[in-house]
């Protein structure tokens, strides 16, 4: 306690250590829109010949800025959750202290806005969508997450669609992406959905609780699981169809072998949703996610060519 100079007494003020901050913003998350940034780099068909640099910043908002802003939001809003489902969480567990995850979200949220605002008006557009889906998933009134079809689709939206488009359009200098660009990451949104569902298995406890209506409380860990999978499975299908229609087969073999894995270990993961929905996330989501890249060099291939 410190003294003023009137003699009043003057409580301390407590910072958040930076690696109370650093788990706050969780750097795992920051992966999924990354590597649909860079699938969207690829699939834009651009050299990154003298881009370098835009590219890092690209990057860089997609997951330690944009996404980041959305577990730093997420925390603040879910700290009461937490503090059943996860309570050596930072907020929960006092080690960062009073108000600072509502003050370290809004800065990151001011951060993302102004490096998005170098790169290109379209870059920012998608940049505001991505933040403002971001408050409303966890934040009231809108508070998305309290339904589980609305909040996963629109944390699948945030994680690939967007940084997939924010991808193509920094490597075509801010220019609308080819309408294909669009239709990959639409589908690998989509099929996001189901990977939404498999992270709630670990709140369910929590969720009921609070009356959060994520898949699997509202639905039940059986059906939630089933439908995950039929989430996951069918854009993927629409994926090689599309990319057989336009000319890619082998792709389209490669992307449909890796789904004829996927629903082997997804009849495994249907056994006992709960306990192998974390073992089915470092496997059959590490499939999904590299048929994304292998969809995105098919297209490279395709681009400039018309539809």
């Amino acid at each position: 306690m410190s003294v003023s100079a009137n003699g009043n007494a003057v409580a301390p003020v407590n910072f958040p250590a930076p690696r109370a901050v650093l788990e706050l913003l969780k750097p795992i998350t920051w992966f999924p829109p990354m590597w649909a940034f860079g699938c969207g780099a690829v699939s834009s068909g651009e050299s990154a010949s003298g881009r370098w640099l835009t590219i890092i910043a690209g990057i860089l908002l997609a997951g330690p800025l944009v996404c980041a802003t959305s577990q730093a939001v997420n925390d603040w809003f879910d700290r009461h959750v937490d503090a059943i489902n996860e309570p050596g969480r930072p907020i929960p567990s006092g080690r960062i202290p009073g108000r600072w995850g509502l003050y370290i979200a809004c800065i990151w949220t001011m951060l993302s806005l102004l490096v998005a605002a170098l790169l290109g008006p379209l870059v920012f557009a998608a940049a505001c969508v991505g933040i403002v889906l971001a408050w409303a998933y966890s934040a009231p009134p809108f508070r998305l997450k309290q339904n589980g079809w609305w909040g996963n689709s629109a944390v699948a939206l945030c994680y690939e669609g967007l940084p997939w488009i924010t991808g193509a359009a920094v490597m075509a200098a801010g220019a609308v992406p080819d309408g294909r660009v669009f239709a990959l990451a639409a589908l690998y949104s989509f099929g996001a959905h189901g990977i939404m569902t498999l992270n709630d298995f670990k709140s369910v406890e929590g969720d009921r609780q609070m009356g959060i209506g994520s898949l699997p409380a509202r639905l039940g860990p059986e059906t939630a699981a089933r439908v995950a999978c039929v989430v996951m499975a069918l854009p993927q299908v629409v994926v090689v169809v599309l990319l057989a229609r336009w000319g890619h087969t082998n792709h389209a073999f490669a992307i449909a072998g890796l789904l004829v894995v996927q629903l082997a270990l997804m009849a495994r993961l249907l056994q006992d949703p709960r306990a192998r929905a974390p073992w089915y996330n470092a496997t059959g989501i590490s499939l999904y996610v590299i048929g994304m890249l292998v969809s995105a060099f098919a297209l490279r291939q395709a681009l400039p060519d018309s539809l």
